[in-house]
């Protein structure tokens, strides 16, 4: 993909663990700075890959930064013991996350078909969240929340919760224009995907529109949703330039102002040097 002289933005969500492990990430990180991603931030999930990534942040000042959460889908029976864990790293020496998450609520991937386990599940979830929205207010940092056929859910946690709306960012956002109001009025905001190139997205795009661009970042969720047209093949965080490129004509935008002005949010919100 060829972007613009001057073009620079930031993957604002990815998941790097994968091409480490494949020994894929040299090169994955070469072609994004290649189609102008420079910066690439990568969320947390569990304890597998927290030390990772505070390795490779460690390793790559500038390029990779990371954050530490428990996602909803990783919550299980020895939840506590993972989460008691996360405040350690704020305190690493080799290199800090700039942010709590991705933690939230997942309602989609609860068992359809055995209603006592899914309620179990749906319950440590909750539990889970509501232990990292304490640890939240202790760090006063910014937070990534996944939030999957529980969008209502959520918002109500956080406002029990007192957190700092201003901090809160609800990653891969697929709800209407109505919900990111809701997100907005409170002072949180949406990050998109490359859901919002698929055709099926008109209700996404209008939350995008009705968010306007002063709160707008990017993000891939590499390996997973990647744009048209690679929509159903593995996701880079260089395609986060076609998501940003399909954004800028979504808001009537030159791709450099975009790129901009998305790059600058993504730092301002992350506090990153």
């Amino acid at each position: 993909m060829v972007m613009p002289e001057g073009f620079s933005i930031i993957d604002s969500h990815c998941h790097l663990d994968r091409f480490f492990h494949r020994g894929e990430l040299e090169d994955v990180l070469k072609s994004a700075r290649e189609a102008g991603v420079d910066r690439v931030i990568t969320i947390g999930t569990n304890e597998d890959d927290w030390g990772l990534y505070e390795q490779l942040a460690a390793e790559h000042p500038g390029i990779i930064d990371y954050t530490v959460g428990l996602h909803p889908c990783n919550v299980d029976e020895n939840w506590e013991s993972q989460v008691e864990r996360i405040i350690s790293f704020f305190s690493s020496s080799q290199a800090c996350p700039v942010g709590l998450g991705e933690i939230g609520l997942d309602n989609f991937h609860l068992p359809k078909k055995d209603l006592g386990k899914a309620e179990k599940l749906k319950q440590m979830q909750q539990a889970a969240l509501r232990a990292q929205l304490d640890i939240l207010k202790e760090l006063d940092c910014p937070v990534v929340i996944h939030s999957r056929g529980a969008f209502e859910e959520c918002i109500e946690e956080l406002d029990v919760a007192s957190i700092n709306w201003d901090k809160v960012v609800f990653h891969c956002f697929v709800e209407d224009a109505e919900a990111i109001a809701a997100l907005n009025s409170r002072g949180g905001r949406g990050s998109f995907t490359g859901i919002i190139t698929f055709k099926n997205a008109n209700s996404v795009r209008e939350a995008a529109l009705a968010q306007s661009v002063h709160n707008l970042m990017v993000e891939t969720d590499a390996p997973y949703l990647a744009p048209e047209p690679f929509r159903g093949k593995p996701c880079l965080p260089a395609y986060a330039a076609l998501t940003a490129r399909y954004c800028a004509n979504l808001l009537d935008l030159e791709e450099n102002e975009l790129a901009q002005i998305t790059r600058e949010n993504t730092e301002s919100f992350f506090k990153l040097d």
